[in-house]
Order: structure tokens, then C-alpha cells, then sequence
């Protein structure tokens, strides 16, 4: 409204053709300054005319509903200085504003746990907590933005609004962005986005809004290249959800293509408890690492399904338990609860997002003293890994699956690196299929993360023989030696024993002069094959004729000793094979040295994709 000024009065006029919907003065009504003295409405909107000064209304010449032209007289306001300001202009609007408050903050409060008792006590019954609590727990803060907190599922035919809200807050799915753990790495570092289903709500399956979500934090995921951590707990696929009436099979949704669509770009760590089933198991599937607890179930059909496919009845718990996934490779850290899981979320996500600058280490003459002087006799490689790294820093990943080889994440001088070393103590460190596998996945997840490698080496090669074929150890030690060569990322490679034919060159990259640096320590030996081996192999026609059995071991442990003089790292050194013999306690400061070496490389771009050996 414009207002024109006399000497003696303020001439109050429409702004622009309106229509007035309310009339808050009559004639000599005195006003404060700011009270509003009509309601107009024009194209839809409605604006208040309010007093400019503390004054008294006359000549009021506009009733409710009458249309108004611009420029109209309204009223007159004559000004009257003692006139004291009592009411304030927006008290209307803030009663609005409190009352539109109000109305949202309830709307809010119903997404949360305290709003749903009951199911939270269900859910506390099992020992089990909320997707709240578990969010609560892994993000720092006041860092989460979550995404569609108000979406409910597809089901409002079925369903009043109060009981969708109810059964099915948030459509069964928290998604959004937040920092995790700012306090070690800094706000930039510790961006994050976060998935985590909801069992509580419709058990956490998948519906149309569900999937909606996801599709959108994933998107988010991608343009902002940010690691991913996501709950998989959930009963996999919703047919429930019967609003959308132009879905049929349901086959063109994109979760699962985009999810799996991040692999080898985004870093993705996914963590169950409970069950997990279809849908939600292929999502557990394609992480990277894989946490869950050991009250977890994951199978690619739930009990209704496998009943229905004519394959018997099962109790949920009897499909794929925790204890039997961590044997077979599927889940890579294996938790008690999901407290642990999810501390264990937190430290995998550290070694991604930087360096620390608080850590301690042993003694590294220890590992002078280490290796037994009987080259036949086995130790502990997990001992000499977390000598050689900072103390407390060794994750070890999926250790129930491929026992010939230790995989892991850890930090030297606070700097995060993956180590992957042959096991003795199972198989004499031979590289079988299962080894061979976990090996290949883990080089794979250390150039997603982007950690340099540290490769400790003492492996008789490859696991050989009919047994061994029948497990396709062609085709998966293949897949190792096609992994290791084609790392971007650093590796290092330390020779602390016996390094032997196809399966040494395998865990250094495809070849000894492939790493950054290949080194072996005094007591390293390497071959084309195993001593042994080569020498009934090489010698079979001396062996054969000698006299009797006790000339045919003395003879055969003369050649045995001859050929481990001619392969010691020393004599294989002097050839330049490898780069240098070193002392065992240097192992550190070599890959320290390194580490800091490397860096000058900047960000190495990533060798192109390849077809995976399979």
C-alpha cells in the first residue's frame, strides 16, 4: 500500500488493484504503529496494510470484500504523538509463525524414536538398537543433513496418514550427509554420505519412496566422490507399496545398478545386524568391506521366498548366519554387536580419510630375532605385522576366509597403508584359490582407497596339484596376478622367507621389479620353484640312482643345500634381481621412506578398468 502525507494526515491508498479480505478498524479506532488496518489479496497472495505511525483512523472507506483500485483511498491516519505503541505490528504473523512452527516440529517429531515407543522396546528386546542409535552413534555430532525424514511408504490406500507415519517413518531408510571423525581428520576429510535402514519401520524392506531415497543419496555419492557408509539390515523387496499404479515388475529401478555403480570410485562400507535378505543382501554384497554382526543372517531370499520357490521351509535364522559367511569370505570383520560394528566403520573410514599424527611403535630389532632358523618351521606373520607397524594400528580383514594369505589395513609413522602377507602357518603359505581370491580383492580395495601396499613375502608359489585344479585355481590365481598388476597405488615388497615362483611374482605386482622397491631380508630364498620341487624335478635322474634310501636323502639334501646357497637373497641381490638384503629392523624405515618418496607422484591417475578373471 502507498501512503500519501498531509500536513495533518497520513492518506493510506491501495498499491495495486486488490481485493480486501479483512477489515481490522473502524472509524476513530486508535492504532500503534505497525497494526494492521486491512487484509488485501492479489493473485493468490495476501499482504497486511499495517499502521506507519501510532495515530487515529478515520474516513475509512473499504469493506470486506471489496475490490479495490491502485491508488484507492483506504483511510486517513492522523498521527498523535503521545499515542503509546501497545500491540506490535506482527503479532498476527508471529501467532501464525508459532502455530506454523508448532505444526512442523510435531510432523518431525514423529519420524523419531520417542514418538514410537513400541517399537523401539521390540527393538531393544533383542539387544538390538534403532537406526537412530546406530546413527547417532557413527556420525560426529550435529553434522547430519538427513534427506526425505518425512517421506512415508506408497501405501496411503491402505493406510491412514497417522498409521503410515507410525509403521513406516522415514519409508523405512535414513539417508543423508554428516561428518565421521572430524576430531582426528578435519571437516573436509571427514565428509560422508549414509544410508541406514530401518527395521522398525515395515522391516526395513524396500518400497517405492525406500528405494527413491537411496537412488538420491547415491547420486550425491557420486558428483560429490564421497565415501559411503550404509546398514543393510532390511527384508528385501516391498509389494506392498500399491500407490504407484504404473509399476508392474519393478525391474527398472536403478538402487541397484547406481550402488554397484560406485565400485573402484567410491570408497563403500556397508555394515548388517540382524537380517538381511534379497534386495538388501545385494547391497551388503557389493561392498567394499564388509561388517556384520554375529546375530546377523544375510541370504540372497528370505524364508517366503525359498517356501515359495518349492525349496522347503526355513526359519530366518537358519539362512546364511553370521559365523558361516565370515568362513566363506563374505563378511570381512565380524562384530559381537552393533556397537562394535560400528566402531569398526569408524576405523575402516580413518584409514581413508588421512594420516594421524599420535602413534607409537616397538622395538624393530625384534624382528631381527623373529624368523626360526629352521627354514621349515612355521611363526606367526601377524606377529611381525603389528611389530612392523604402529601399535594398535593393524586391522586385519577377513580373516575367518583364504587362510593362506593375512589382508589388512594399518599406519606407519600415523601414515595408513594395506598389508598383505603369505601365512605359514596354513599351507606353508602356498597361494590356494581362496588366497588367491581374498589377495586379488584386497589389491582391488587398496586402489579404491588409495593405500600404498606393503607385501610381505614367503610363499612355496602357487598351491598345486588335482585337489588344488578342481578349486579353478587357474583361473583365480590368474585373477591375483592381473589384480597386483594393475595397481595405481604403491607397493612395496619384502621377501622375509621363501619366495618362490608364480605366487611370489604375484604378490609383487607380477614381477620383482614391478613394486617401488623389492628388498628381502637375510634369511629370504627365491626360485623359479620350491626347493624341493626343483630338486626331485631337476634331479629325478640322480635321485633315481642312488643305492639306497639313505644315500637318496643325504644326496638329496646336498642339492637342496646347494641350490638355497645359489637362491639366498644375498647371491640374488648380487644379480640385481631384487633391490637390496636388508636388515630386518630397516623393514620400517625403508617403507617409511618410501611412503614419503611416493608422494612426490601427486595423484597418480588410475590405470585404466580391465575384464576381471573370472
Amino acid at each position: 500500500m502507498n501512503l500519501k502525507t498531509s500536513k495533518e494526515k497520513t492518506k493510506i491508498v491501495a498499491a495495486i488493484t486488490s481485493t480486501i479480505v479483512d477489515v481490522n478498524v473502524q472509524n476513530s479506532s486508535i492504532v500503534s504503529k505497525g497494526q494492521i488496518i486491512v487484509t488485501v489479496e492479489s493473485m493468490k497472495m495476501q499482504t497486511h496494510v499495517v499502521a506507519s505511525a501510532a495515530g487515529m483512523i478515520s474516513d475509512l472507506k473499504v469493506t470486506e470484500g471489496e475490490t479495490v483500485e491502485e491508488g484507492q483511498l483506504i483511510c486517513y491516519l492522523t498521527e498523535k504523538s503521545n499515542q503509546k505503541n501497545k500491540e506490535p505490528a506482527s503479532k498476527i504473523q508471529i501467532n501464525n509463525e508459532n502455530q506454523i512452527m508448532s505444526d512442523f516440529e510435531r510432523e518431525i517429531e514423529k519420524t523419531l524414536d520417542k514418538e514410537r515407543e513400541q517399537e523401539v522396546i521390540k527393538r531393544h528386546s533383542k539387544g538390538y538398537r534403532t537406526a537412530r542409535e546406530n546413527l547417532e552413534d557413527l556420525v560426529d555430532a550435529d553434522s547430519f543433513v538427513e534427506y526425505g525424514q518425512l517421506a512415508v511408504a506408497a501405501q496411503r490406500e491402505r493406510l491412514n496418514a497417522d498409521e503410515l507415519k507410525l509403521k513406516s517413518a522415514a519409508d523405512g531408510v535414513l539417508t543423508g550427509l554428516a561428518t565421521i571423525n572430524s576430531d582426528q581428520h578435519g571437516e573436509k576429510a571427514s565428509q560422508v554420505a549414509v544410508i541406514i535402514n530401518d527395521y522398525t519401520a515395515m522391516a526395513g524392506t524396500q518400497g517405492f519412496f525406500h528405494h527413491k531415497k537411496i537412488d538420491r543419496l547415491i547420486e550425491i555419492a557420486k558428483k560429490l566422490e564421497l565415501p559411503v557408509v550404509m546398514y543393510t539390515e532390511g527384508g528385501g523387496g516391498r509389494p506392498g507399496d500399491i500407490d504407484v499404479k504404473t509399476q508392474i515388475a519393478g525391474l527398472d529401478v536403478p538402487t541397484f545398478s547406481s550402488w554397484a555403480g560406485l565400485k573402484g570410485k567410491n570408497p563403500l562400507i556397508v555394515v548388517n545386524n540382524g537380517y538381511c535378505f534379497a534386495g538388501n543382501a545385494a547391497l551388503f554384497g557389493c561392498g567394499d568391506i564388509r561388517i556384520a554382526t554375529k546375530s546377523s543372517c544375510i541370504g540372497m531370499a528370505g524364508p517366503a521366498m525359498i517356501e515359495g520357490g518349492g525349496l522347503g521351509f526355513y526359519k530366518p535364522q537358519d539362512i546364511g548366519p553370521g559365523n558361516i559367511h565370515f568362513e566363506n569370505g563374505i563378511i570381512d570383520l565380524l562384530a559381537e554387536d552393533e556397537s562394535q560394528a560400528t566402531e569398526l566403520a569408524k576405523k575402516c573410514l580413518s584409514f581413508i580419510q588421512g594420516d594421524v599424527t599420535d602413534f607409537e611403535f616397538s622395538d624393530q630389532s625384534v624382528l631381527r630375532e623373529i624368523m626360526p632358523l629352521n627354514r621349515q618351521q612355521t611363526y606367526s606373520v601377524n606377529e611381525i605385522v603389528r611389530i612392523l607397524v604402529d601399535t594398535d594400528s593393524f586391522l586385519e580383514l577377513t580373516p575367518g576366509f583364504g587362510k593362506t594369505i593375512v589382508t589388512g589395513f594399518a599406519r606407519i609413522e600415523g601414515k595408513a597403508v594395506g598389508v598383505i602377507a603369505n601365512n605359514c602357518e596354513n599351507l606353508g603359505g602356498a597361494v590356494d584359490s581362496d588366497g588367491a581370491s581374498k589377495a586379488a580383492r584386497f589389491f582391488n580395495i587398496c586402489n579404491v582407497f588409495k593405500l600404498p601396499v606393503v607385501s610381505l613375502v614367503d610363499t612355496p608359489g602357487f598351491m598345486v596339484g588335482p585337489d588344488s585344479e578342481k578349486t579353478a585355481s587357474v583361473r583365480r590365481g590368474s585373477r591375483l596376478i592381473t589384480a597386483s598388476a594393475n595397481l595405481s597405488v604403491p607397493l612395496f615388497t619384502v621377501v622375509i622367507r621363501k619366495g618362490y615362483g608364480l605366487g611370489a611374482q604375484a604378490m609383487a605386482g607380477g614381477s620383482f621389479h614391478q613394486p617401488f622397491f623389492t628388498i628381502g631380508w637375510p634369511t629370504s630364498e627365491m626360485g623359479p620353484m620350491g626347493l624341493e620341487g626343483a630338486v626331485e624335478l631337476g634331479f629325478s635322474k640322480e635321485l633315481s640312482g642312488a643305492i639306497n634310501e639313505e644315500e637318496r636323502t643325504r644326496l638329496f639334501e646336498r642339492l637342496v643345500s646347494a641350490m638355497y646357497s645359489k637362491g639366498k637373497g644375498i647371491s640374488v641381490a648380487s644379480s640385481f634381481e631384487i633391490d637390496a638384503v636388508i636388515d630386518p629392523k630397516d623393514t620400517r624405515d625403508w617403507v617409511l621412506k618410501g611412503l614419503k618418496a611416493s608422494k612426490r607422484l601427486g595423484k597418480k591417475t588410475p590405470k585404466r578398468g580391465y575384464p576381471d578373471v573370472w
